[in-house]
């Protein structure tokens, strides 16, 4: 039998058994909702690079973290629903607006590195929620610890970093970002999927999750194609210190962009705490209620 012979269904493809229609439903809302979040950020982007009248700082980091949290407080209901969409929109504006001096300074070192950043990001986001939806439920719930672990490690490196300035510890941060991101990317796309399961509904909390993962990742590898960019230019010696007074010029972006990772790192830190505290709601439910539940209607 010739192998090139053999019919391939590609709609077999796009079946995800294991995963219920509702739940099905729900995802589409989730990835509809961080489409539309993709799309508000790169207006905030836009907003900083080119007309500037909105300009990250730690004023527009705060607004960000504050909305997320206002998200966060405001019950999931139909009446609440447009307001909160409103601060699903504003909370992703104003991080598009904090990715404003990375994309800056990317685009003074080279301006492809935005599109290669912006390709690689969505190779690796689409690779790992799809190893999400098709591997067995519960399979990666396992990596919430250790991602918390590294979360906080990464958050009190950056903010130690604000004291030392190294550059080493920046780039480490940036690697050590990048591997974190992926397995978040695996956890909360399974951690969505197993809330759904269990009745929780709130897609546009649960896009706020997603949305985290991709900008993050974004940013990450943003920055470490531009410092190898810049190290291909000035040499290995691109110095060990992010504000070093010997190279004034590399001073101003490098410390607005580490403040800016400090409170991206504390926004993603916060909500990964509120994804923690969940799976325990979570595993709760389907002891305590499901599982008697069940027994009740076999009697």
């Amino acid at each position: 039998m010739n192998i090139f012979d053999r019919k391939i269904n590609f709609d077999a493809l796009l079946k995800f058994s294991h995963i219920t229609p509702s739940t099905q439903q729900h995802l589409k809302k989730v990835y509809a909702s961080f489409a539309l979040c993709m799309f508000v950020a790169a207006a905030g982007a836009y907003v900083h690079v080119v007309t500037r009248f909105i300009q990250a700082g730690l004023l527009s980091a705060l607004g960000s973290l504050g909305l997320m949290i206002w998200l966060m407080a405001t019950p999931h209901s139909h009446e609440t629903e447009r307001k909160r969409l409103g601060l699903l929109a504003g909370f992703a504006f104003l991080t598009g607006v904090g990715l404003g001096p990375a994309l800056e300074l990317c685009i003074a070192i080279n301006p492809s590195i935005l599109p290669t950043a912006f390709m690689g990001t969505a190779m690796v986001f689409t690779c790992f929620s799809l190893s999400a939806l098709y591997a067995r439920r519960r399979s990666y719930l396992f990596l919430g610890g250790i991602l918390m672990s590294a979360m906080s490690l990464m958050f009190l490196s950056s903010l130690g970093n604000l004291f030392f300035g190294s550059m080493w510890l920046f780039q480490a941060n940036l690697y050590m970002g990048l591997l974190v991101m992926c397995g978040f990317v695996l956890f909360d796309t399974q951690l969505i999927i197993e809330k759904a399961e269990n009745g929780d509904k709130d897609y546009i909390w649960h896009c706020v999750d997603l949305f985290l993962d991709f900008v993050t990742l974004f940013r990450k590898l943003m920055l470490i194609l531009a410092l190898n960019e810049k190290r291909q230019k000035q040499g290995p010696h691109l110095g060990l210190l992010l504000w070093n007074p010997a190279c004034p010029s590399l001073q101003s972006p490098f410390l607005t962009i580490t403040l800016l990772v400090v409170v991206a790192d504390t926004v993603r830190m916060l909500q990964s705490w509120g994804c923690m505290s969940l799976i325990l709601q979570i595993l709760e439910f389907q002891y305590s209620v499901a599982r008697p539940y069940s027994r009740s209607i076999r009697e």
